[in-house]
């Protein structure tokens, strides 16, 4: 039987300073990525989100913008793994230097692109950013390869 997995990511932006905030992940998908998580039972997806920058942020964000979804499928098991992606300015509260899942630190948003980005990140900046996007269907092949439609 395929498992369907649903997640979120958010960027968070401080409109006074350009920054954004990023976790140098160390768990799992390494690299500097966008905080979120997983949706428990019974979670609508703003609440699971809202509910994850807390427990990794310490932040309590709110005004979540849908920036877009990604849905990967793998041809093998036919698991299916769906990120939604949201940003927002608005957030109070006292940021944590670091939890289980990483460091958290502000960055210039002009530099994300430049940075150790966890694998895939980069090719999803334009959703975050610039809007240029809502949807990625990806596809985890038998052989491995990785493919993503932007849409």
């Amino acid at each position: 039987m395929a498992n369907i997995e649903l997640t979120n990511m958010c960027m968070i932006y401080d409109r006074h300073t350009h920054k954004v905030l990023v976790q140098e992940r160390v768990k799992s998908w390494e690299g500097l990525a966008f905080p979120g998580g997983h949706l428990e039972d019974g979670e609508s997806i703003v609440d699971s989100t809202i509910r994850e920058i807390k427990e990794e942020t310490g932040l309590t964000v709110s005004e979540l913008e849908l920036c877009g979804i990604i849905y990967w499928y793998n041809e093998e098991t036919h698991d299916k793994y769906f990120v939604f992606s949201y940003r927002t300015h608005v957030f109070t509260g006292d940021l944590l230097e670091e939890t289980e899942e990483g460091k958290l630190y502000w960055v210039n948003r002009d530099e994300l692109s430049d940075l150790p980005l966890s694998r895939g990140l980069k090719d999803r900046l334009p959703m975050f950013l610039d809007k240029k996007f809502s949807e990625g269907f990806g596809i985890v092949g038998r052989d491995g390869r990785r493919e993503v439609k932007w849409q």
